[in-house]
Parts: C-alpha cells; sequence; structure tokens
C-alpha cells in the first residue's frame, strides 16, 4: 500500500462529584513551613466536563504522520484550592465560594520516518482560573498558583543501524506561572520566566542484549535561583525564632528581616539540580 489515511473525531460530556482526600492529593500540606488550616467541614467536588478530539493519521510509504487534537472545558463547584494568599504562614483549604474553570487545547504531531527517525511534538495552551465574590460583592478573578498558560513537549531519536547508536533528545518548556510570595516587600519575582529543561542521550548495543550509554540532563544548565535573590525565604531561621511580629499578627520588617518574611520553601517551581552527565549500562534477560 502506498498511502493510507484515516481520521476519528470523538467527544464526551458529564457531570463528575468527587470526595478529595486532601493529604493525599495535596503535597504541599505535607511538605514545607507553612501550617495547614482546613476551615469547614469539606464537600464534594461537583464538575462539568466536555472534550473534543480528533485523530488523523497519514502514512506515505515508510513515513507517518499522525495529528492528534483535543480541546476541552471544565467548570468546578466546590472545587478545594490550597489559598497561600491570606496568610504567608498558612496553607487555607476550603470549598470555593465561587466556581473555578479550566479551559484549552492541546495538539501533538508524531512524524517517524522508517526505522531511523521518530519524533513527537506537543503543545498545550490553558486557561485555569478561580472566581470568588469579593467583599464589595463584585466577581474576583484569579489564576491559582503555580499554573502555567502553555506548555510544550518534544521527544526526537534517530537510530545509525550500521553503527548501532542512538540518539534521543528531549525536552519541555513552560511559560510564566504565578508564584507565592510571603509579604508585600520580598524582592523574588511575582511570576516565574519562561523556562525549559532539555536532556540528551546517546546509546550503543554492544550486542543483542548489551547496551552502553551516557548523557546530559539540564543541557541549559536552569534552574530557579538563577532568576533570583534566593528560593528558600529565611533559610537559616527555619523556626522564626528571629521573626518579630506587629500587634496584628504580620510580620514586622527589621534590620535583621528587612523583607518582613518567615521560613517558606513554596517557592520552588522548577528542578533545584543543574547540568549533570550520566552514564550506564543495560543488560537484556531476554
Amino acid at each position: 500500500m502506498e498511502s493510507e489515511r484515516w481520521s476519528d473525531p470523538t467527544g464526551q460530556c458529564g457531570y463528575r462529584f468527587r470526595v478529595v482526600s486532601l493529604f493525599t492529593e495535596e503535597h504541599a500540606a505535607l511538605t514545607g513551613a507553612r501550617s495547614v488550616e482546613v476551615k469547614e467541614s469539606l464537600n464534594p467536588e461537583r464538575s462539568f466536563n466536555i472534550n473534543l478530539n480528533y485523530t488523523r493519521y497519514h502514512r506515505w510509504k515508510s513515513t507517518s504522520l499522525n495529528i492528534d487534537a483535543a480541546v476541552w472545558y471544565s467548570r468546578f463547584s466546590n472545587q478545594i484550592i490550597a489559598d497561600y494568599d491570606t496568610d504567608p504562614n498558612k496553607i487555607i483549604y476550603e470549598n470555593l465560594r465561587g466556581f473555578s474553570s479550566s479551559k484549552g487545547l492541546t495538539l501533538n504531531l508524531e512524524l517517524n520516518r522508517g526505522n531511523r527517525f521518530k519524533s513527537l511534538f506537543g503543545i498545550t495552551i490553558q486557561d485555569v482560573s478561580k472566581t470568588e465574590k469579593g467583599h464589595d460583592g463584585s466577581r474576583v478573578k484569579q489564576t491559582p498558583m503555580l499554573t502555567e498558560k502553555w506548555s510544550g513537549t518534544w521527544a526526537i531519536s534517530y537510530v545509525f543501524p550500521g553503527a548501532g547508536i542512538t540518539i534521543d533528545y528531549t525536552g519541555n518548556i513552560y511559560g510564566p506561572m504565578r508564584l507565592p510570595l510571603i509579604s508585600a516587600l520580598d524582592p523574588r519575582p511575582a511570576r516565574s520566566p519562561v523556562w525549559s529543561i532539555q536532556n540528551i542521550q546517546i546509546s550503543k548495543f554492544l550486542s543483542a542484549r548489551t547496551e552502553i550509554f551516557a548523557g546530559v540532563k539540564n543541557l541549559l544548565n536552569w534552574t530557579p535561583a538563577r532568576n533570583t535573590p534566593f528560593l528558600i525565604a529565611r533559610s537559616h531561621d527555619p523556626f522564626d525564632k528571629k521573626v518579630e511580629y506587629e500587634t496584628n499578627g504580620q510580620v514586622k520588617s527589621t534590620a535583621e528581616n528587612p523583607y518582613a518574611l518567615t521560613f517558606d520553601p513554596a517557592y520552588m517551581y522548577g528542578p533545584s539540580e543543574g547540568i549533570r552527565v550520566f552514564a550506564g549500562i543495560r543488560f537484556r534477560t531476554r
């Protein structure tokens, strides 16, 4: 067969109820220095979801192209969202007084040529927000913490059959996201930059069952520390022994603590390890 093509559109929609297991799903509640406050008896989350998917496949002789696209919309009520903003010393959990939504699209392209070249490229664009009533009764829309509006991924592999060598190049890229600051004086950026993690690996078969490999992780040597004066607030004082407070309970700005901070590692949003080299050997039993 010289060529082949087909397409497959699908769609789904429905309502869902879910009981959240807070300390199993919300790992932030068990890490870091903030105390956890659950303000009420949490009700099950409710959501309405709609998803449309379109897949198209083409093949020409030894070349194939697969296109997968999807759009979605989800609306949540009673959603349980971690509140980092109200109190810098707490993570507050309660049912959302309003609604949240997630809408977006994804596009994945898979291109292969024979047994030598394989590639996968993907992009996701999303709009995630929560809407609540403000103190004046108006609606306030806000993007949740640590949520990027777009991201991309790729994986490229090329095989040299005569030499028994395979080269793999993979990576991810992320758009800016809102970051948890502790006070109005906090000098760290309120939003992350665009950042990317890229890796490369070269492997060679010595025999049908033995393979050696080597590579580099985080080729760009990127970590969040590149764009901020510090990551963990007051890492030298993890028990806040030198922190002073105002009469209303807010942290006071002092000569020792000019930014009015408390110990908090919640700002971490990317890898803490920079560029590194690895190597190894694999044995297959069959």
